[in-house]
């Protein structure tokens, strides 16, 4: 064989070589791939366990409704000994424990604390919430909250809880309804109270709506975290007692928008 053809020969192995070898990798990328979908895929069919941080008046009236719908839950406040009568009413799928122990129990956490509160929640919990299905209900008050609480306004809810939860999987929810009306108008007859809701990730978003309707309402998905402020505080909507119908209506929507949808 001359010279010149074992060079031409050792030219063909190598891309040979390199062409099998770029299969491999090919097929082995696909595979990982495939499991980590199907990790993500068992993840979120794992039964909900919910951690509730807050549980005053709107944390509190939401517990009672997921313990009844059968959920297991943690629920926590600053003081967690306080709590132990009403998770001893709810039954033994309910524990006590302190933010960080409900945070980490939690594949969906509930954070229902004053708005001033949240940077402290987001920063003091962030390992415990990285990547979960979060819950917000805050409303942000001057007058209680101080200037973070102006700007939270002005940029809307949504964008600035997004800001001090980073890493989650952020929904805003449950903070447009009086927290008496969680009790006297679940599962009311006729018409469900309808619960606007706002996520950039349509996953947490479905599960969102999912524990609106066992908690005993009707959930309208308004968009993404932008649009948020349509629910906001001072909003023609903010604690009306609306039907999806009419909710829908008031926010000119005319079907259920895509997660993350620009505001109008």
């Amino acid at each position: 064989m001359t010279s010149s053809r074992s060079a031409t020969v050792a030219r063909y192995r190598v891309a040979d070589w390199l062409r099998a070898g770029a299969l491999a990798a090919a097929a082995w990328a696909m595979l990982a791939g495939a499991h980590a979908s199907r990790a993500a895929e068992s993840q979120e069919s794992k039964p909900l366990k919910i951690g509730i941080i807050g549980t005053g008046k709107i944390g509190g009236a939401l517990a009672s409704l997921w313990a009844k719908a059968g959920y297991e839950l943690t629920i926590s406040s600053r003081h967690p000994a306080e709590l132990q009568a009403l998770a001893r009413s709810l039954g033994p799928r309910v524990h006590v424990g302190t933010p960080r122990e409900a945070a980490a129990f939690g594949n969906v956490v509930l954070i229902s604390v004053p708005y001033g509160a949240l940077p402290q929640v987001g920063r003091d919990l962030a390992p415990e919430l990285a990547g979960k299905i979060v819950l917000d209900t805050g409303n942000p008050y001057p007058n209680r909250d101080g200037p973070m609480a102006v700007e939270a306004r002005r940029k809307g809810t949504g964008v600035a809880s997004a800001e001090y939860l980073p890493g989650v999987r952020l929904v805003r929810a449950f903070n447009a309804i009086i927290a008496g009306y969680l009790t006297t108008e679940s599962h009311r007859p006729g018409e469900l109270v309808a619960i606007p809701l706002a996520g950039d990730d349509p996953q947490a978003l479905a599960v969102a709506e999912r524990l609106v309707r066992d908690a005993g309402f009707d959930p309208v998905v308004v968009g993404g975290l932008a649009r948020a402020r349509l629910f906001d505080v001072g909003t023609p909507v903010y604690v009306k007692l609306l039907t999806a119908r009419e909710l829908r209506k008031q926010l000119g929507l005319t079907g259920p928008p895509a997660a993350g949808a620009p505001a109008e």
